[in-house]
Parts: structure tokens; C-alpha cells; sequence
């Protein structure tokens, strides 16, 4: 036998018995057919995996198509024109300064977001390019609108249509309506427009904002910059925001595109509902940067029903000043847990005066249900029924007691109150006293301006220790002490007397009054 023939027999197939190089073959084929398999199997898994994710992107994706054509028939351009006005002269104004084109007339941010930003209207350097005493520009804007009504009720932002001289809608179909007549809250920012001659047009359909949580999905839609049905989407990612121009509202926040223009529109959930209404938007450009706000439908449901069935928005009041509950004032008050809102001022002849709620006292629940901050109580009393009888939990010196209250309708001076007034200190010589242990000096309020904290006693901090426990608190010269505790201060006198019982380490509570308002403040060493 050859060496090729020795070689064909080693490799040549022998069930029966199987040669060393057969072996050899085979324990290297075996392996190899293993991987391929393996690899079959794990490219028919990735496959499986690919399809089934490809199968929930497009399940989502269907779900926002369908949301989208839901809403959409509905969600309409709001364009609003203000007409030109003569602008005053300027005559009055105080000598040595400058008159701008809008001073002395309507700040032109009025109604808009813009204007906490801008009190006093067009800043020093901002011309509009019209002469003094002559016509101011006419302007227009851009907004959304979501209908509510098939009669024609549009619901949009009160500072869409603010100052606005006319007022047109525009729908996705190309109809186009006048306003017949517009319903404001500036409070909320909310408003209502009624449309000429209209019938039958297509309704969103409002959804139930109190069932949102963090990370739902939603879209907004609306005109950014005159895009017309543009459409974006993101989740819910907060809850329960403030924002200081609208006092009456706490937001919804959403990482869905909000733009300039989105104003008015609707946030909508998945199932084509709507949730919120698109308002404002957090940024140091004035474009999207991540951040949006929208009021919470169910807020904006009960603001429009008031506008339509009377007009206004009818809210209630207790007729108190309240603030936050720190750490700290909940320790010396004697309260375990910051659930709560801390009473800084009962007003005479309110329902709260009647009802026996006192400084000091925190409220923890109204009507059964809990309050865990200022924004959340003034939200269940203003919707509250007017004139019936509501329960209001407080705690009194750390004890828990139940009070019934009847609700009244919040007075407009008590709406537009704003503390404002004089806080230039007199410059003469007069009598102080000074407290060492809290480093504050203070002065009679006699020493102020006639008008200065028109309608409050006090005396007045003339000055504070840099080091001491006053400044550690923020006090500071001008601030108005109304009482010293519980123990209301009229005199020096009265402040001294008062003061000198109390302990920097053990800590006592002053309730002042400030250009921003009512407050309390903790003076405790340490903090």
C-alpha cells in the first residue's frame, strides 16, 4: 500500500471504527457546525429583536399620528391687531428724566409674560421710532387657539389677545371668524373667544389633567412662528410649577417643543385629549430650550366656565396672608413635618377673622383634603363653593383643631393689593432702640412719610448688626414690624418690652410687613 492509499484510508469513512485522523477531523468539524449554528440562531434572534422593536416604534408612532388627527381639526391661528394710539407728551413726568416713546402711556407689554420684566414700560434706550406726543405703532400678533365649542368658543392665553383691537381666527380648513366679543382673566391667563356667525365646528375633546404623572407622553401643537399645525412631542416632566406673572396657576411642565407663536394652543395626551393649554416657555433666548409650561385643562375648564356663564372669574377667599413653612419655623412653632401653609396675617372682617384662624397658625388641609403649600391652598379655596360652610384643619402651638369657615368672594381691593408705598427713612435725628442680643436698631414710624405702610402699626428697623441675628435673617433698614410674637408693637416702647423677653438662642418670630407684603421672619442664632 502506497502512501496515498494509506492516507485515503485514514480520512475514507469507517462508521464502524473511525481512524486517529478521522477523530481528529471530526472533533474539528463538530465544533465549527456548533458556532455556524450558533450564529444562525443568534442572527435569527436579532432579527426577531429588530422586528419587535421596529413593531413598538411603529405602535408609537401610530399612537401619535392618531393623536394628531384628533386635535388638529381643532387647534386654530389666533391673529390679534392693535391699532396705532397718540402717545402722551409727557408733560408731568420728573424733571431730569428721559421720556420714551411709551412712557407716560400704555406699557406695551400689558397682559403678556413679559410684563413683570418690564413694570415701567419700554426700557431707557428702546425706541419704537415715533415722536413725543405723536402716534404709537400699530402691532400684531400670533397665537393658538384650541375650540371648545361647535358654536364658536375659542380658548386661548389672555396675553394672546390682550389690548388687542380685532381679533381673527383662523381654522385648519382655511375658514376664517371674527371675534364677536373676548372674555379675560388676566390672573390665570386664560381667555375666551366668542366667534361671528359661527356653527357646527369641529371640538377638541378635554381630557382630565389630575390624571397626568411624570413621563407621560404628550404632543403640542399650535404655530410657532407662523408655522401653521406644527406638531411636537415629549413627556410631562414636572408638576405643580409656578411661575411669578401668573399668580393663579400651577403648571404643567413638558419638554415638548414650545415656541413663540405655540402660545394658546393645546397639550394633548395620546389618546387625542386635551390636558393643557400652552403658555410659556423657560429661556434665556426667548426660543425652546427644553423647558415648557402649560395651564392643566382642568384648571382652564373651570376659568372658561366662569367666563362664559358670568364674564369673570368669581374666586374665593379666606382672607389671610400665608407663606411657606420652613424647617425652622415649623421647630419653634412645635409643628413635626413642613406639610402646611404658615399664616402671616388675618385680615379684620374676613371669613378667617370670623372663623377664628389666627397668625401663626398653620393650615394643613381645607375641606378634608391636604394643602402642602401657599399655591395649593389658594387653588381649593378659589374654587370652593361661596357661602357654605368649609372644614379648615390648622395647627395651633403644634395641636391639631377644625374650624368652619364660610367662603366669600375675593374683593378686588384685596386682588390688586399691593403694599406699595414709600420706604425712604426720614433723616432726622429721632429716638431708637437698640437690641443687642438681635443686633436690629429700630425707629417709631412716625419718622416715615405720611403714606408710608398706609393702614399698619409697627416701628421701623433704622438698622441692622452685619454680624447679628437680624442680618443672619435678612432684615434689613425700612422693614416694618407689626409684632414682636404674638404681641402686636405700636411704640419703641411696646417693641422693647416685647423684645427683651425673648431669647437669640431660643428664637421668636417677628411679623413684618415689606414692599412685597406680609411675612414672618424666624430670629434665631444660628441658622
Amino acid at each position: 500500500m502506497n502512501l496515498m492509499q494509506s492516507v485515503r484510508s485514514m480520512v475514507a469513512p469507517n462508521p464502524s471504527c473511525p481512524s486517529r485522523l478521522q477523530r481528529v477531523f471530526l472533533s474539528l468539524a463538530l465544533p465549527t457546525a456548533a458556532v455556524l449554528g450558533m450564529a444562525a440562531h443568534a442572527l435569527g434572534d436579532e432579527t426577531a429583536a429588530t422586528a419587535e422593536a421596529l413593531m413598538h416604534a411603529n405602535s408609537l408612532s401610530r399612537a401619535f399620528r392618531h393623536a394628531a388627527e384628533q386635535a388638529i381639526p381643532s387647534v386654530v391661528v389666533v391673529r390679534s391687531e392693535t391699532k396705532a394710539k397718540k402717545v402722551a407728551s409727557g408733560r408731568g413726568q420728573r424733571q431730569g428724566q428721559r421720556q420714551g416713546p411709551d412712557r407716560g402711556g400704555e406699557n406695551p407689554f400689558k397682559g403678556t409674560p413679559f410684563e413683570d420684566f418690564f413694570k415701567d414700560g419700554v426700557p431707557e434706550g428702546f425706541d419704537f421710532n415715533q415722536p413725543e406726543g405723536g402716534q404709537s405703532q400699530p402691532r400684531s400678533g400670533v397665537g393658538s387657539g384650541v375650540i371648545v365649542d361647535k358654536d364658536g368658543l375659542v380658548l386661548t392665553n389672555n396675553h394672546v389677545v390682550a389690548g388687542a383691537d380685532t381679533v381673527t381666527v383662523e381654522l385648519p380648513d382655511g375658514r376664517e371668524f371674527k371675534a364677536a366679543e373676548i372674555k379675560t382673566d388676566p390672573d390665570s391667563d386664560l381667555a375666551v373667544i366668542k366667534l361671528e356667525n359661527a356653527h357646527e365646528l369641529p371640538v377638541s375633546k378635554l381630557g382630565d389633567s389630575d390624571k397626568l404623572d411624570i413621563g407621560d407622553w404628550v404632543i403640542a401643537i399650535g404655530n410657532p412662528f407662523e408655522l401653521e399645525t406644527t406638531v411636537s412631542a415629549g413627556i410631562i416632566s414636572g408638576k405643580g410649577r409656578e411661575l411669578g406673572s401668573i399668580r393663579r396657576a400651577k403648571f404643567l411642565q413638558t419638554d415638548a417643543a414650545i415656541n413663540p407663536g405655540n402660545s394658546g394652543g393645546p397639550l394633548v395626551n395620546l389618546a387625542g385629549e386635551v390636558i393643557g393649554i400652552n403658555t410659556a416657555i423657560a429661556s434665556n433666548t426667548g426660543a425652546y430650550q427644553g423647558v415648557g409650561f402649560a395651564i392643566p385643562i382642568n384648571l382652564a375648564k373651570w376659568v372658561s366656565g366662569q367666563l362664559i356663564a358670568k364674564g369673570s372669574v368669581e374666586r374665593g377667599y379666606l382672607g389671610v396672608s400665608i407663606g411657606p413653612l420652613t424647617n425652622e419655623m415649623a421647630s419653634k412653632l412645635g409643628v413635626k413635618s413642613r406639610k402646611g401653609v404658615l399664616v402671616t396675617e388675618v385680615m379684620d372682617g374676613t371669613p378667617a377673622a370670623d372663623a377664628g384662624i389666627q397668625e401663626l397658625d398653620v393650615i394643613t388641609a381645607f375641606d378634608d383634603l391636604a394643602v402642602d403649600g401657599p399655591r395649593s391652598l389658594q387653588e381649593v379655596v378659589e374654587k370652593s363653593a361661596i357661602g357654605k360652610q368649609h372644614s379648615v384643619t390648622v395647627l395651633r402651638d403644634g395641636k391639631p383643631m377644625t374650624l368652619s369657615i364660610s367662603v366669600k368672594p375675593l374683593p378686588d381691593k384685596i386682588a390688586k393689593r399691593d403694599g406699595s408705598g414709600s420706604r425712604k427713612l426720614s433723616a432726622e435725628d429721632e429716638e431708637t432702640f437698640y437690641s443687642e442680643a438681635f443686633g436690629i436698631e429700630v425707629r417709631d414710624k412716625a419718622s416715615l412719610p405720611e403714606n408710608a405702610y398706609e393702614g399698619f402699626e409697627g416701628v421701623v428697623v433704622d438698622r441692622v448688626d452685619n454680624d447679628g441675628v437680624a442680618a443672619e435673617a435678612g432684615i434689613g433698614p425700612g422693614v416694618l414690624i407689626r409684632k414682636v410674637g404674638k404681641t402686636a408693637v405700636k411704640t419703641i416702647g411696646d417693641f422693647a418690652e416685647a423684645i427683651e423677653k425673648e431669647s437669640p438662642v431660643e428664637g421668636v418670630v417677628l411679623q413684618v410687613r415689606t414692599p412685597r407684603g406680609n411675612s414672618v421672619i424666624l430670629l434665631k442664632k444660628g441658622l
